[in-house]
C-alpha cells in the first residue's frame, strides 16, 4: 500500500524521481540502499536569467557610445580583476553588483565575449545549456553531469525551468515546492504525517525484505524490456522512499519568498540528504525589450539568489562541495530601441565559482562595441589575429573536463567535437 502510495503521489504532484532504466541499471539498483549515506558532491548548481541578461548592466560594462544610460565609462568599478557596472543607486532592492562582486570577486571567474552564433531564444538556450546547437538529443551539463555521478539517486537532477533536456540518460526532477518535497520525503506515511505510518516498522522491514527477494528472484529471469521497466520503477520506489527520508531534518520550516530561495531550499536540502547531485535553477523576465532598466529589478534578485544559495550551503556545511554556473542564453543588444529596451545580442558572458575553480579572474573581452575579442586557448589571453570565438560547446568541453566525466561512456555518447587546436587550456586556472 505504501509503494502504491509513493507512487500516487509523484504522480499527482507532478514529481519526477530517479528509476533506472534497463537490465544493467536493474543490477546495479541496490547501491542506494537505505541505510546509505547517498551521493556526497560535488553538487552542481546552473543559475539560468532566463531571457537573455544585460551584461553591461553586471560583469562586462561599457560606457560608452550611448550603450548604456545608467552611468558613464568614468563610473566603472574593479574588485580585484573584476570590472563591473555601477548599479547600486539604481536598485530598490536586492543584491547590488558592488556587494556582489566584493563578497565574491575573489572566487569568481568570468568569461566575456560568449558566441551564442544565433540570436532567438529556442535554440540559444539549448545551446547554451548542452554545448550543442544542432541537436534536440543532446543532455545539459547538469543532466550528464547526474548520469554519470549518481544516476541512481531519487532526486539526481533537479530542475525548475529553462532547457532541460537528459539525453535518456537519467530522469528529469521536479519538485515545485517545500510542502512538495515534505510529502514525498515521508511518503510512507499518511498525508506526510510521520506519527500515523502506513504500517509498523517490523512490518515495513519484512515487505521490504520480500520485495527486494522478489526482485532479485525476477532479475535474472528473461523479460520484454516494458516489463522489466516496470519492475525496475517499482523496486526503485521501495528503494529511494527509505533514501528520500534522509531529506526532513533539511527542509527549512518556512518557505522563502524569492524565486530562486524557493528552489534553493529544495535543491540543498536534497543535496544534503544525498539524494540529488545537480540543480537546474531559473528566473525569467530578462527579455527586456519594451524597458530595458527592467534589468535593475532581475539581476538584483538573481544577485540574492546565488548569495542565498552560497551562505545556505555554508550553514549546510557543503558550500566546499559546491559548483556554480551563472549563465544566461543571450544579451543584449548595444543599442537601444524606440522603446528605451533593447533586443537580443549574440554575444555574451557566463560567471563560475566554486571548489577547484581559480577566481579573482576574467578571461575574453568584447570591445567598445560589445564585438567579441577572440582568445588564444593556450593561453587564454586576448588574439584578435589568431584566436578563436569561444562558444558553448568550448565551455561546456572544459566543463567536462572540470567534473572528470570527459571519458565517461555518457560523455562520449554524445560528443562535443572541439578541435584539438581550439581546446582550452588552463580555464579553471
Amino acid at each position: 500500500m505504501s509503494r502504491r502510495n509513493f507512487l500516487k503521489l509523484c504522480s499527482l504532484a507532478g514529481l519526477g524521481f530517479a528509476t533506472p532504466i534497463g537490465m544493467s541499471s536493474l543490477l546495479r539498483a541496490k547501491e542506494p540502499a537505505a541505510d546509505s549515506a547517498g551521493y556526497a558532491g560535488p553538487f552542481y548548481v546552473v543559475f539560468n536569467a532566463s531571457g537573455g541578461w544585460d551584461t553591461t548592466y553586471l560583469m562586462d560594462p561599457k560606457g560608452v557610445e550611448g550603450i548604456n544610460r545608467l552611468y558613464k565609462e568614468e563610473d566603472i568599478l574593479t574588485a580585484g580583476n573584476h570590472r563591473f557596472a555601477p548599479i547600486a543607486k539604481h536598485i530598490e532592492k536586492g543584491m547590488s553588483n558592488e556587494d556582489f562582486f566584493a563578497k565574491y570577486g575573489s572566487e569568481l571567474r568570468t568569461l566575456n565575449g560568449l558566441d551564442f552564433s544565433v540570436n532567438n531564444h529556442s535554440p540559444c538556450a539549448r545551446y547554451m545549456a548542452t554545448g550543442k546547437l544542432d541537436s534536440l538529443a543532446y543532455p545539459t551539463f547538469p543532466a550528464l553531469v547526474a548520469a554519470c555521478f549518481g544516476a541512481e539517486a531519487p532526486l539526481a537532477f533537479l530542475t525548475f525551468g529553462n532547457y532541460s533536456a537528459t539525453g535518456n540518460l537519467v530522469p528529469m526532477s521536479r519538485v515545485p515546492y517545500l510542502q512538495s518535497l515534505n510529502l514525498l520525503a515521508k511518503a510512507d506515511s499518511v498525508e506526510g504525517n510521520e506519527r500515523a505510518p502506513y504500517h509498523d516498522p517490523f512490518v515495513s522491514d519484512r515487505i521490504e525484505r520480500a520485495l527486494e527477494e522478489q526482485f532479485q528472484a525476477r532479475v535474472s529471469e528473461a523479460r520484454l524490456p516494458r516489463v522489466e521497466r516496470s519492475q525496475s520503477m517499482l523496486y526503485s520506489a521501495q528503494v529511494n522512499s527509505k533514501a528520500l527520508q534522509r531529506v526532513v531534518p533539511f527542509i527549512p520550516t518556512e518557505q522563502s519568498k524569492e524565486r530562486l530561495g524557493q528552489q534553493a531550499d529544495i535543491a540543498l536540502a536534497s543535496f544534503k540528504a544525498g539524494v540529488c547531485v545537480s540543480a537546474n535553477l531559473s528566473i525569467g523576465q530578462f527579455d527586456s525589450h519594451n524597458n530595458n532598466p527592467d534589468q535593475m529589478k532581475l539581476i538584483p534578485e538573481f544577485l540574492a539568489g546565488i548569495d542565498y544559495v552560497i551562505r545556505r550551503a555554508e550553514e549546510l556545511k557543503i558550500r566546499e562541495k559546491l559548483v556554480v554556473i551563472i549563465q544566461s542564453e543571450m544579451g543584449r543588444t548595444p543599442t537601444y530601441n524606440n522603446g528605451n529596451g533593447k533586443d537580443h545580442w549574440s554575444i555574451g558572458s557566463i560567471m563560475f565559482l566554486g571548489t577547484g575553480i581559480a577566481g579573482n579572474h576574467v578571461i575574453g573581452a568584447t570591445d567598445e562595441k560589445q564585438l567579441l575579442v577572440p582568445i588564444n586557448p593556450k593561453t587564454l589571453d586576448i588574439d584578435k589575429e589568431r584566436g578563436v570565438r569561444v562558444r558553448p560547446e568550448h565551455i561546456h568541453l572544459a566543463l567536462r573536463e572540470f567534473a572528470g566525466i570527459q571519458g565517461h561512456p555518457f560523455s562520449k555518447q554524445f560528443p562535443l567535437m572541439v578541435p584539438d587546436q581550439e581546446q582550452l587550456k588552463g580555464f579553471w586556472g
